[in-house]
């Protein structure tokens, strides 16, 4: 990886700054406070974003509502340009990223991001989650922090450096080993208990297998006496259902005694009405015979009455035409009164328009009412004449009715001989009914002697059937009990064949359990004795191998920076031990230049290690040194050419304040501070 470019907005110092990196080694050059370190915060922060623990108020400028760092890189043959942001709200939170590879632009949230960052870096899959710890004791760790990890407490800076160093996989492995260990064996003492009665569970299985089969014995047998107590009870059925037919007949001898009874009882009463009848038929022959009728009698009446018909139809016309006559005189008498009334208020004629004299009105008025006079006189005649026809039609209607009446009374007479022949019939077929009711009567009084015999026969099966009755209640009782008793004993067998089938499955996964026992012993065993030793020899010799490689590079580099009279080498905790004559010097003593060497020397070792462990990482070409020489003297700060030549990296950035630097790097970037804003300045040297 080639760093090219970055573009710092509104981030610590800076207001606007584009600062490029060109290949080879760099010097960002500046007095203390010029803003130097905010361009490696830069760069780490568009890398990988805000770092656990890490406030966005470390980055953004004071005041500024909004920050952005753009930084371009070329990684292998691909040219990448990354995007951040921080915006000031509540909290000031990173709101934006993008990255752009080969031109093709894509936004993405943080986490995605930092991700994508690993991959393209090739950084194990782990680091997304942690710390960017490979990347710090790779590429840049401010050398106060590699100082504060030289004075860390033994145990936390190796398991510092096993993270690094990326085998405190092996530490965790048997971490795990002993977790799962104890977890196997709660496992164990758990089915150790679950088993502890097995054998009792195998008594009671056997015991229980016992009982059901006696069940099954005593089932068999009550079934068999069921079967028997059936049988039993099925013949006896079959008995009271014969002897229950015969009642069954008997009861059908009485309901036909009963019905012939109601019979004989209709036949008598048929009898007795027929003798009546008889008796009333003979009397009507008797009055029908001495009865006399004459058929001319009945004649001359019917020509009677036709001759006061036509009598009467001439008296209805002559009233009718009265009637009228006396109606048209009556209308002329309405006329005249009209006329009267009329003449007798006319004061002018409606003709002539003149006056009408008076004398003239009287004498119409008196011929009017002389003429009205004359039609009263001829009413009243007509009138009289009315009356006498009127008179004569209720004579005559009085003689008609008569006359009807007589002839009624001699058609009914006559209607009355004519019915002797049929009174003789009615008469021979009452007495031959009269023949035929005696003899039904007579054969139905025997059928009932018969019927009452057949009766009395069959009354001794009503003991019979009582008999049969009670002893078939009581075959039936008996079958009920062995029914119980055979419902109860599968039942029995029901129950306790799912106890055996429990108890069998209880045994099977106990059975199961003992298996995965000695399953979970035989794991337990081999993870405690044979695993574990082997993961805890695979980590002491990879401990070795690396602390024997990393003390030999870090006595290199520091031999190179402290003179050869101190001997340099790193403790099983990876402590870095400095002696002189044979005498272990406390590091407390040593000269702050001595010290800034060992953390030196300790970083450029650490990096060796790393990217030989890691060797498919793509920072292994990129190497930061921030104030690399903090109290080095003369002689140490002439050693850093020496340095930076050994290193070997295709770009090395190094931030420092003193100025002999400048001559043993290929660029130098010089920084300065106006008016507390961060600027580059527009010069650049070049080492010639």
């Amino acid at each position: 990886m080639r760093l090219k470019k970055i573009i710092l907005e509104n981030i610590r110092s800076y207001e606007y700054q584009e600062i490029e990196f060109g290949e080879g080694s760099i010097l960002l050059s500046g007095d203390i406070g010029s803003g130097k370190t905010s361009i490696l915060l830069g760069i780490e922060f568009a890398l990988f974003g805000l770092q656990p623990g890490q406030r966005g108020s470390s980055l953004l400028r004071n005041q500024a509502q909004e920050g952005r760092i753009i930084l371009e890189l070329k990684l292998e043959n691909k040219e990448i340009i990354i995007e951040r942001t921080l915006t000031r709200g509540k909290t000031i939170t990173q709101n934006y990223c993008a990255i752009t590879i080969d031109g093709e632009r894509k936004e993405m949230s943080v986490s995605e991001l930092k991700n994508k960052i690993l991959e393209l870096l090739n950084y194990p899959s782990e680091f997304s989650k942690k710390q960017n710890l490979l990347y710090k004791f790779t590429v840049y760790t401010p050398q106060e922090e590699m100082k504060q990890i030289i004075l860390e407490d033994p145990e936390t800076r190796i398991n510092t450096l096993r993270h690094v160093f990326g085998i405190d996989k092996y530490k965790k492995i048997l971490e795990n080993i002993s977790i799962l260990t104890l977890k196997l064996r709660e496992e164990k003492r758990i089915k150790e208990a679950l088993i502890s009665n097995l054998e009792q569970d195998k008594i009671e299985l056997s015991i229980k297998e016992k009982e059901l089969e006696n069940k099954q014995n005593s089932s068999d047998l009550f079934e068999k006496e069921l079967l028997n107590k059936q049988e039993i009870r099925g013949k006896l059925q079959d008995e009271k259902q014969e002897v229950s037919k015969k009642i069954e007949e008997k009861t059908r001898f009485q309901q036909e005694i009963e019905k012939t009874k109601i019979l004989i009882s209709s036949k008598n009463e048929s009898a007795i009405d027929n003798l009546k009848l008889i008796e009333q038929i003979k009397k009507q022959i008797k009055e029908l015979q001495n009865f006399k009728f004459d058929e001319s009698e009945i004649l001359k009446i019917e020509k009677e009455l036709v001759f006061f018909a036509e009598e009467k139809e001439k008296l209805e016309k002559k009233k009718l035409e009265i009637a009228s006559k006396i109606f048209s005189l009556n209308s002329k008498n309405e006329e005249i009164e009209k006329i009267s009334h009329g003449i007798s208020n006319l004061k002018i004629c409606p003709t002539c328009l003149q006056d009408v004299d008076a004398i003239y009105k009287a004498n119409v008025l008196n011929k009017l009412h002389s003429d009205n006079f004359k039609n009263n006189q001829e009413i009243e005649k007509f009138e009289a004449e009315k009356k006498v026809f009127i008179e004569k039609l209720l004579e005559l209607g009085a003689q008609i009715s008569l006359k009807n009446k007589k002839l009624q009374e001699r058609n009914i007479a006559k209607i009355r001989y004519q019915e002797v022949n049929e009174k003789q019939k009615r008469l021979e077929d009452a007495e031959k009914l009269k023949i035929s009711l005696e003899r039904d009567i007579e054969i139905l009084s025997g059928q009932i002697n018969l019927l009452k015999s057949s009766v009395f026969d069959l009354s001794k099966f009503d003991l019979i059937f009582e008999h049969k009755q009670k002893e078939f209640e009581e075959a039936s009782k008996q079958e009920r009990l062995i029914e119980i008793k055979v419902a109860e004993t599968k039942r029995e067998i029901e129950v306790f064949s799912k106890q055996v089938k429990e108890t069998k499955e209880k045994l099977r996964k106990t059975e199961d359990i003992k298996k995965q026992l000695e399953k979970i012993v035989g794991i337990e065993g081999w993870l405690s004795k044979e695993f574990y030793s082997v993961i805890f020899q695979i980590e002491k010799n990879v401990m070795i191998r690396l602390k024997a490689d990393f003390s030999k590079l870090f006595a290199e580099w520091f031999y190179v920076l402290v003179p050869g009279f101190f001997n340099a080498t790193l403790d099983d905790d990876f402590t870095p031990i400095i002696e002189q004559h044979d005498y272990e010097i406390d590091y407390a003593y040593l000269s702050g230049g001595e010290r800034t060497a060992i953390a030196l020397a300790y970083r450029l070792a650490l990096n060796q290690v790393i990217n030989s462990l890691v060797s498919k990482i793509k920072t292994r070409d990129l190497v930061i040194l921030d104030e690399p020489t903090d109290g080095f003297s003369e002689q140490q700060l002439d050693k850093m050419r020496d340095v930076l030549q050994e290193l070997n990296v295709k770009q090395l950035i190094i931030v420092s304040h003193e100025q002999k630097i400048e001559g043993f790097v290929e660029n130098v970037v010089r920084l300065k501070k106006e008016g507390g804003i961060s600027k580059k300045e527009n010069k650049e040297n070049a080492k010639s």
